[in-house]
């Protein structure tokens, strides 16, 4: 049970990537933004599915964790 326990944590942790990625991927936005507004929408385009991806790396490790748990029992 504890090994379940420690696989469904590290499953989590990409969670902690995701965050740190879309947090870096804004800030640099910003900056893009900042040096040439005129290219804000494609800027914000490109932010938007990058962002995305992130988060179904994040998600599809909370989906793991869950799994681990139900049916590892």
């Amino acid at each position: 049970m504890t090994l379940v326990a420690i696989g469904a944590a590290v499953a989590v942790l990409t969670g902690i990537g995701a965050g740190i990625g879309i947090s870096y991927a804004t800030g640099k936005a910003a900056e893009a933004i900042a040096r040439q507004p005129e290219a804000q929408a494609n800027i914000s385009k490109t932010l938007l599915l990058g962002c995305a991806l992130a988060e179904a790396t994040a998600i599809y490790g909370f989906v793991i964790a869950i799994l681990i748990i139900l049916f590892l029992k």
